[in-house]
Formats: C-alpha cells, structure tokens, sequence
C-alpha cells in the first residue's frame, strides 16, 4: 500500500511539469468546447487534483484511503470535504480561514473545480485538494472514521419524487457519510431550496438524528455561525440580490 501511494504522488508531483503525459493518462474525449480540454488537461499537471477511474474505487483498495492525512497533507489535522464542490470556491473560502484543518473538494465534474484547484495553488494553500468522483463512491475514497466534517453547499434539490434517490440528504446518502466519519463528525448543509431544507430536517427529526442548529434564513437572523455567512459563492450572491433566504442545518448522524 505505501509503494503504491508514492507511486500516487510521484506521479502527481511530475505531472506539475505540463510536457509529462505518461501514456496511462488519459486526455479527455468527450466532446466540449476548446476551453473545457485546456481545463481537463491541466488538471492532470496539478498536484492538488485526484482524478481517479471508477475501476480503481470500485475494484480495488484506492491508495489514498485512510491516508489523506499522512501521505498528501502531511499532518493529523481534522479532514474536512466539501461534496458537490461545484467551482470550489467554498472549499478554497475555508481553507483560507481554517489553515489548521485539511479541505477536499469533490465533484464530477473536473472543469468546474479547475478554478477552485488552480486557485488554491496560486495563493500557496497547502490545506486543499481536489478529487474528480462520483458522490456516490465516497465511501471508496475515505476510511472510517477518517472524516471529521462534510460540506454539502447549494445541491440540487432533485425536487421530482423519481429523483429522490439523487438528493445528497436522503437516507442511502446518510448512511454513507455516516460510514466515513469518526465518531463527533458534523455535517453542514448550507442551501437557498426551502423544499431541501424541510425535506432535510424532517429526515433528520424522524430518524432520530442530532440536529444542533437550524436557520431558515441565515443572513436575516442573528446568531448565524461565521463560517455560514463569511463565505459566499458566486451564484449565492445572486440568490441574495434577488432576496432569497439562505439556509442552513448543522447536524450529527447517529
């Protein structure tokens, strides 16, 4: 397992030289504009980017799980991520804040997280990485009791009932987070979807779970944590100059 993470990271640290494209890494093919390509591409010349095959989460042990800490960041500090990071500007947001914890931001879609990681690289933060992953296979990504907290900003509510099984909150998707945190992990849903927030807290009150904070609209009422409000995305500030409530809920999973 050690020799294959070094191998991980030998390659991640070449990589930052943009001539270095081993023949195992793939460019993309997917049809897109000229900018998303240039995008992908320099996302493999990051060293703060993941980008692995589903194969290797599903049909094998993904080095990097369970050792985040040790190999990457090179610390013990709390492990924080952000699921369905979008452009990363929150993970980065945190990061900046909290130098004292370790941030990963994780989406499918690696040509929106390319500015979060591009970034983060720019202002010297050695506390934020990148994967490009399906939410779904984060249990293959990260060991139990390895996370001490999870983000989810802004999902899409899936609001259509056949959809369900998609929202971030709903019952399968707890029971996976609850298999990767240690045992006082948090989780943070900060959303403008009243649907997503009522549909969140009901789950959460009916399963017995521990809701320690919940705010309809956290701009508008006092009290709100500095970390809901300090930082704010691009599109949130859209929702807030057309004067949508943002909310937000911190709970625990029992």
């Amino acid at each position: 397992m050690v020799s294959e993470v070094n191998s991980l990271l030998h390659f991640k640290n070449k990589s930052s030289n943009p001539d270095y494209f081993p023949y195992f890494c793939q460019k993309p093919t997917q049809v897109g504009s000229k900018n998303k390509l240039k995008r992908f591409n320099e996302n493999d010349t990051f060293h703060n980017v993941f980008q692995p095959k589903r194969e290797e989460l599903v049909d094998a042990v993904y080095p990097l799980k369970g050792q985040w800490n040790q190999q990457f960041f090179k610390n013990n500090n709390p492990l924080v991520l952000e699921l369905g990071c979008g452009k990363g500007e929150y993970t980065v947001g945190l990061a900046e804040r909290y130098p004292n914890k370790n941030f990963i931001g994780i989406d499918i879609k690696g040509a929106r997280f390319w500015r979060g990681a591009k970034t983060a690289i720019e202002n010297e933060l050695p506390n934020v990485a990148f994967i490009r992953a399906q939410i779904e296979l984060v249990e293959e990504l990260f060991d139990s009791n390895e996370v001490d907290e999870i983000w989810i900003t802004f999902p899409d509510p899936q609001i259509k009932y056949k959809r369900t099984k998609h929202r971030m909150t709903n019952d399968a998707f707890l029971k996976r987070y609850k298999n990767i945190l240690n045992d006082a992990g948090l989780v943070h849903l900060k959303t403008d979807s009243e649907f997503m927030h009522g549909y969140t807290l009901g789950l959460l009150h009916g399963q017995g779970h521990e809701v320690q904070y919940a705010n309809h609209d956290v701009y508008r009422q006092e009290g709100s944590p500095e970390e809901v409000t300090a930082i704010q995305t691009f599109y949130e500030n859209q929702y807030l100059e057309k004067q949508k409530a943002i909310t937000y809920i911190r709970f625990k999973i029992n």
